[in-house]
């Protein structure tokens, strides 16, 4: 599974840095919200849903007036499951009460539950929806979204039960509407992990990729770069998302993904010019001081520039898919030790681990002092 040690930002389309780099670097690598995918394969999975562990107090109204009156409609749940609100769930539960034989429904609530994390519950949902609605490819989509989820939360023989119903809720949503993006690159994941005997195969991913770029070339490019990871041809990779930032050259997503893909080649000075470019276009961009940090802390080099850095990213405001301070502290503890200044990186580790009393990082950095 995805180590989860800098939670941030996060590739969505390409799974081109290394397990921690992607950890580090969630909410860029998301597009639009992408679905979670894993597969059958032991130890792996894909793209992460989060939801914020708070229900605000606005939102508690909100379950309560529908609770309280008449079932949501269709528009309002959807309007809810784009906010991400906590009260989608409770609308989506209630309009399904309401409305049992509404494929659109059972698709919403199957969505919701994705969200809420109750991933057997969804399986049920979609499948519903997918009886219901069976030209949707919506309902396809979200029913593959949730065993996706699923299938990392069971055991092996569970996994190998639930790979084909994922492979072919995605092929299904795919062949209902060719269009549907997300759809593909929740099969190339599936491709470029699955055994051939399961229906994988890298081929298989390269006609996804080429069918995406016919609807969007830029994230072909990106479906490119993740194909290349894959084969382990990060040259390859860099180039075609160098490719796709240039076309898109204030797309802060792919800035991100590059910078990140610069990074773990170790091309160090590429991936600096980046950053530096980047905070100069956006002095206030929390994620490209991060980076900074992130790269004096990997490479050795700008340590003042990267000390600067990380400081000025713990007072910046941060959203939750952000990397949490505990990396910051932890990244600028490695910035003190490789200056020489072990009593201030020991203060650093001790700091992150204050935050996660479990960061096994911080515990080995502090122990290596």
């Amino acid at each position: 599974m995805i180590a989860a040690a800098e939670k941030g930002d996060r590739l969505s389309i390409t799974r081109t840095p290394g397990e921690r780099e992607i950890a580090e670097c969630r909410s860029a690598y998301r597009l639009r919200r992408r679905p979670a995918v894993t597969v059958a394969v032991p130890g792996r999975s894909e793209w992460f849903m989060r939801r914020s562990p708070f229900m605000p107090f606005f939102a508690l109204l909100a379950v309560f007036a529908v609770s309280s009156a008449t079932a949501a409609t269709l528009p309002e749940v959807q309007s809810l499951l784009e906010k991400r609100a906590p009260a989608a769930l409770a609308a989506a539960e209630s309009l399904v009460k309401a409305e049992p034989a509404n494929g659109e429904a059972w698709v919403a609530l199957t969505r919701a539950r994705v969200y809420a994390g109750q991933y057997e519950k969804a399986v049920n949902a979609g499948e519903k929806a997918t009886a219901l609605a069976p030209k949707n490819a919506q309902a396809f989509f979200w029913l593959g979204n949730a065993l996706g989820n699923r299938i990392g939360q069971v055991g092996m023989i569970g996994k190998m039960s639930l790979a084909p119903d994922l492979r072919d809720a995605f092929e299904q949503a795919v062949q209902l509407d060719p269009a549907l993006i997300e759809a593909r690159n929740a099969l190339i994941e599936f491709y470029l992990q699955a055994p051939s005997a399961m229906g994988g195969g890298v081929g298989k991913a390269r006609t996804q990729a080429a069918a995406i770029a016919r609807y969007d070339r830029v994230q072909g490019f990106t479906a490119q770069a993740r194909i290349a990871m894959h084969e382990k041809n990060p040259a390859q990779a860099i180039g075609f998302l160098e490719s796709a930032a240039a076309a898109k050259p204030n797309d802060e997503r792919l800035r991100l993904q590059l910078i990140v893909l610069y990074q773990q080649a170790k091309r160090w000075a590429e991936a600096y010019a980046a950053i530096k470019f980047w905070i100069g276009q956006a002095p206030k961009s929390n994620k490209a001081q991060y980076q900074l940090g992130r790269l004096a802390a990997e490479s050795g080099r700008y340590l003042d520039e990267g000390e600067a850095a990380l400081r000025a990213y713990l007072r910046m405001p941060r959203g939750n898919e952000d990397p949490q301070p505990k990396n910051a502290h932890y990244r600028l503890g490695q910035i003190l030790a490789k200056a020489g200044r072990k009593d201030e990186a020991r203060d650093e580790f001790q700091a992150a681990l204050k935050l996660d009393p479990k960061m096994k990082e911080a515990k080995e950095a502090l122990a290596a002092l």
